[in-house]
């Protein structure tokens, strides 16, 4: 609401009112009785480059969506409304406007295509997106294109919802509008979430901007009332000011009204700097390969064969997780492609930059930056050891918020956390595969650089693109307005852009001041301590390997979340959060002189209303864990853990490893090399810390040794096959999304995975 908080509004309600407009169970007979329509098409548009790398993303999800439900059936409820919480849940989840269900009628399907064993019908409807002004240059890519870019985000959503329910054992199928079997139209009336006004279908609330997507299945579930015709008439004052926690109509319009180029949190109002706040020696920061990620060492088996075999399993064990992973796949060898060869004819990076941003929210993306890349953010060398050469001048960096009112009711390390990662990755690959594909085809040399296949890291380019500060966290960039609460994805290209300066927030003095994450990490492996300078930049250190080792063994949740959980940054700051936060927020960031007077008040304040406690209002999704092929309840349990106040650390007496450069991988290392974590303990005697750092470096004394990488090691493949050839292929194959690139001029594969070490 306007001016509270909505913590008491069930999350399976939706950001619209819905509950609150009159249903009509007369209108189920009414439709029944009318005729069975054939099935409604929308051609693509020819000669739009927008539209053709939709429809390319569109089918690739029409051929991912046929997997075989699993033999046995999950420990689900008998509760019909507990599973339609669940599954609305998970709509509104993966950002639909609304989502309702019903009963298929006879006519609900299109003409000859009945399918007597589904009977229900789950309605899926995406608003559609901001098209940018007719002066902006995304203009001429985006219009006429709304609907068609709306109904592939509904479909998205089909597909993982109705995998989702065939995780759990029983059929379900996805349908859209050019090649499904239901009459959307008909079933959206009847699902509660349309009203039909004489030709036309509208939306309570969204007229005709929206689509439509829908599932069919046998998984029986509690069904919604047809709404009567006076839901035409709800955009009252209730609407606008978010009676019963839903999203104010005023924040809806405010979001509508800004510039397509800007996000919908003020970016704009945030202090602009020339250099980062955290201390980089550009000239000193080693690049290092993709064999030295931790996830990737313990595919390896560098972390013991508790780790290699959980590895394969520990974000992806729950039916909802695991729904989002094909559509990862699909995606993955779409990242790259040719060329088209035409002369470039957008030369202006100002109007490009503007342009690219209006399109990454078209797509929907929370935020958007743009930088160049330094040398040092490439990997520098591919998995199997082959020299990785940076090939593209800019990156454009968008943030994918993971869900605030999910994360309110989760724990942190519970049975959604791996799907609070599957959502960003599967979205931001989406948004940046398209982005690419139609630069590609417009003459723009471009790759997307997601989580299942980069070849850049991800927080230097966040940091530099001036999306937010490095925090406590560790290699974890803090956005102002949406905290730690986000995922990354990367487009690299060379098409000529102005990049953005990276922003000052005062993160570092409230870090300073915060030791939140650090004393609720489950694993202890955030620092207590001070910064130190860690392969030439300056940082708040983890301990990656207990970091890693926690997410990929954990017996009670799928990996770990636990410090983007409870971060006071975590929070909503729009017209959708409570005053007091909104007002709090605008003092951090425009009155920044308070800040050493703000900032221990704000951390004590934040404890004693008790943020970071799971919302069991929040809690949608079933805990559920799928092993061995069979989905059952979790084996070891459920983490439920709330806020530890009592605990404490001596910052000199917290063990953390420093794994340096010199303590990595070669580049070309051929089966396991384990950690030693001995060694790396005792790399805290050499560690710099800014201060002398910088002395160090004004003096133009070299850098440290550790910073040099392990150099490559030259061995020759065992007779067994290279951990880092076709063996570490086959582990990526199931069920890891993975790109297997194939060189230009030989039948040598490369498969590379990477996961930003404490992302």
């Amino acid at each position: 609401m306007v001016w509270f908080s909505n913590k008491n509004r069930p999350f399976e309600y939706g950001p619209y009112p819905m509950e609150r407009l009159k249903r009509d169970p007369s209108i189920i007979d009414e439709e029944s009785q009318l005729p069975s329509e054939a099935r409604k098409t929308r051609p693509t548009i020819e000669n739009n480059h927008l539209s053709e790398a939709i429809a390319k993303y569109h089918q690739l999800y029409r051929e991912s969506g046929f997997l075989e439900s699993l033999p046995s059936q999950a420990p689900v409820p008998d509760d019909l409304h507990r599973r339609a919480v669940d599954i609305k849940g998970a709509g509104y989840f993966l950002d639909v406007a609304n989502i309702g269900i019903c009963e298929i009628p006879k006519n609900g399907w299109v003409s000859g295509d009945e399918k007597p064993k589904h009977t229900h019908a789950i309605v899926i409807v995406q608003s559609h997106g901001r098209l940018p002004e007719k002066e902006n240059l995304a203009h001429e890519w985006c219009e006429g294109l709304a609907a068609q870019a709306a109904e592939f985000r509904a479909f998205e959503v089909s597909v993982a919802l109705s995998e989702h329910i065939k995780l759990m054992g029983f059929d379900a199928e996805a349908h859209d509008r050019d090649t499904g079997h239901i009459d959307l139209e008909r079933l959206a009336v009847l699902s509660g979430v349309c009203i039909r006004d004489k030709k036309k279908i509208t939306h309570p609330f969204l007229g005709q901007d929206y689509s439509l997507a829908g599932v069919t299945t046998e998984y029986g579930l509690e069904i919604d009332l047809p709404l009567d015709k006076s839901g035409l008439k709800a955009r009252g004052l209730s609407f606008w000011l978010g009676v019963g926690g839903a999203v104010p109509g005023i924040e809806w319009n405010r979001r509508k009204k800004r510039r397509s180029d800007l996000s919908i949190f003020p970016m704009e109002q945030v202090n602009r700097v020339e250099k980062p706040t955290t201390l980089i020696f550009d000239d000193e920061v080693p690049r290092v390969p993709k064999r030295a990620n931790f996830f990737m060492r313990a595919r390896a088996g560098d972390l013991g064969e508790k780790a290699k075999r959980e590895v394969a399993r520990f974000a992806f064990k729950h039916p909802f997780a695991q729904s989002m992973v094909s559509l990862i796949r699909a995606m993955v060898p779409h990242q790259d492609g040719n060329v088209a060869e035409q002369k470039n004819k957008y030369l202006d990076p100002v109007e490009n930059s503007k342009a690219i941003k209006s399109l990454s929210y078209f797509l929907g993306a929370e935020i958007t930056g743009i930088c160049e890349i330094p040398k040092y953010a490439w990997f520098s060398h591919y998995m199997d050891g082959e020299e990785l050469e940076p090939y593209h001048k800019y990156a454009v960096v968008m943030l994918i918020d993971q869900g605030y009112e999910t994360m309110e009711g989760a724990s942190g390390d519970d049975f959604i956390s791996g799907a609070q990662s599957m959502r960003a990755y599967m979205r931001g690959a989406q948004i940046a595969g398209i982005m690419g594909e139609m630069l590609r085809s417009l003459g723009l040399s471009s790759r997307s650089q997601t989580n299942a296949d980069s070849d850049v890291l991800h927080t230097p380019v966040t940091l530099l693109a001036g999306l937010g500060e490095l925090s406590r966290i560790g290699e974890v960039i803090l956005n102002p307005f949406i905290g730690p609460r986000l995922k990354t994805v990367v487009l690299t290209t060379d098409m000529p852009l102005e990049v953005d300066k990276p922003v000052d927030f005062g993160l570092q003095k409230f870090c300073s001041s915060c030791l939140k994450c650090a004393r609720e990490c489950p694993c202890d492996s955030i620092s207590w301590g001070k910064k130190v300078m860690f392969n030439g930049y300056e940082m708040w250190k983890p301990d990656v390997e207990r970091c890693t080792r926690y997410r990929i063994t954990n017996p009670k949740g799928l990996a770990c979340g636990r410090c983007m959980k409870t971060c006071p940054l975590n929070k909503v700051v729009t017209w959708q959060g409570p005053l007091m936060t909104r007002l709090a927020s605008w003092i951090g960031i425009n009155v920044r002189w308070l800040k050493p007077l703000a900032v221990p008040i704000a951390v004590w304040l934040d404890d004693a209303l008790r943020h970071g406690v799971r919302n069991p209002l929040k809690k949608w999704w079933l805990d559920l864990e799928i092993v061995d092929g069979v989905c059952v309840e979790p084996t070891k349990g459920v983490n439920e853990r709330d806020l530890d106040l009592k605990r404490k650390v001596n910052p000199e007496e917290q063990k953390i490893a420093y794994y340096h450069a010199d303590n990595m991988p070669a580049p070309d290392q051929d089966g396991p090399l384990a950690v030693d974590r001995k060694a790396a303990l005792k790399a805290k005697q050499v560690l710099e810390y800014p201060a002398e750092a910088k002395a160090r470096h004004d003096r133009g004394r070299p850098a440290p040794a550790h910073y040099l990488p392990t150099p490559k090691s030259f061995q020759e493949p065992s007779k067994k096959g290279s951990s880092n050839g076709e063996d570490i292929r086959e582990i990526y194959k199931q069920p890891n999304p993975v790109r297997i690139r194939k060189s230009d001029d030989s039948s040598t594969f490369r498969a590379s995975l990477s996961t930003p070490e404490t992302e």
